[in-house]
């Protein structure tokens, strides 16, 4: 294997590459990336296991060939090289670097040792924008439970229909949901789970991508997903099991209705925040009926108590609710917009946040019951 590439060019491949690449005891190659030359095209590969990442790098090849090696100690090598043109050859049992007046050999391991990365069937096809759908993922993604106990939870259903995609993510204690539009190849409607951690994979490498590349593919296979944009493939697997039928729990009615500034209800939670009970973290949200407020309050036999009145625009009837103040805040900061609407029907209710025009998002959050 010979290739010649601009120190650039392996940079942003390896960037975006060697990020999965694990110390595994059981399996030490997986803490390696995958250098491959053929077919015409130079890639640099990794996985986990559980996902793999290959990217193509803009280079010219000598002679074919394919090598493994750490992936850490080639990215801080060639990060600190100059952006100049760099040889990569393979010799023996050692990748042979040379730039210009640098040049360095790395041990590494046989390509055959490492694992493959399984194929993804481009028959089914879906599109969607590229910031679009970056965004709409992060409106969701931190939803998801953390816990792996219930492992629907610990991913994002993603529903496809004709020309939108709902990505929707709940750890039981609050929902988000997002949907925007899609391009679809002619496929049924579906319903997949795709893990948390994949999708942070995905938006990491979407912010590193450069901001022409605006279209991201979508292609599924049995129990696999790929997503394409530019010179990067992420394929993952899919979490297996059925989603919760989360839409029962949204209030299809509310009997008050409160539209805030948002900045201003953040200020107050985060100020009330500051006297919940440690472990509950919780505030009081009342709207008293005709008096265009909105009250936030906490109140701890240990540090104190606080109270903070912001104006508001209410209408319906008398009426409160408790609730945890991080997951409050969690859905207030993921709303972009100034002015947002609390939908409430009673303290044992979930209660509805929504941006004030609604852009196919809400934030749905359990009360803490007293």
């Amino acid at each position: 294997m010979k290739i010649v590439s601009l120190q650039e060019n392996l940079k942003q491949g390896l960037f975006v590459a060697s990020h999965i690449a694990i110390k595994n005891a059981n399996l030490p190659i997986l803490n390696n990336v995958l250098i491959k030359a053929g077919d015409g095209n130079v890639k640099i590969i990794s996985t986990n296991l559980e996902m793999g990442i290959i990217n193509n790098v803009r280079g010219k090849i000598e002679a074919e060939g394919a090598f493994t090696v750490d992936s850490k100690i080639i990215s801080d090598y060639v990060n600190l090289l100059p952006n100049k043109k760099v040889e990569i050859k393979l010799s023996g049992d050692n990748l042979v670097i040379s730039s210009g007046n640098y040049k360095t050999k790395i041990k590494g391991q046989s390509a055959e040792e490492f694992p493959l990365i399984p194929t993804v069937d481009k028959t089914k096809c879906y599109s969607a924008e590229t910031e679009a759908f970056k965004k709409a993922v992060g409106r969701v993604l931190f939803s998801a439970s953390v816990s792996e106990s219930r492992l629907e939870l610990s991913g994002v259903l993603f529903n496809f229909s004709k020309d939108k995609l709902v990505l929707a993510a709940t750890d039981s204690y609050r929902l988000a949901e997002k949907s925007l539009a899609i391009k679809n190849n002619g496929q049924a409607e579906e319903k997949i789970i795709v893990p948390a951690k994949t999708l942070q994979e995905l938006i990491r490498i979407l912010s590193a991508g450069s901001e022409e590349e605006n279209e991201l593919k979508i292609y599924l296979s049995e129990n696999q997903i790929m997503f394409s944009c530019g010179n990067t493939e992420l394929i993952s697997r899919l979490i297996e099991g059925q989603y919760p039928d989360y839409q029962q729990i949204i209030p299809t009615a509310s009997k008050t209705n409160v539209l805030v500034d948002r900045a201003e209800l953040i200020r107050a939670v985060k100020m009330s925040s500051l006297f919940s009970k440690t472990g509950i973290n919780d505030v009081n949200l009342d709207f008293p009926a005709g008096k265009n407020i909105v009250m936030v309050s906490a109140v701890s036999g240990q540090t104190g108590e606080s109270t903070t009145e912001i104006e508001a625009k209410t209408s319906g009837v008398d009426n409160g609710v408790v609730v945890n103040h991080r997951y409050l805040l969690d859905g207030l900061n993921n709303l972009d917009c100034e002015l947002v609407k609390i939908e409430v029907v009673d303290n044992n209710t979930p209660c509805v946040i929504r941006p004030e025009k609604d852009n196919g998002y809400l934030y749905v959050i359990m009360p803490i019951k007293q």
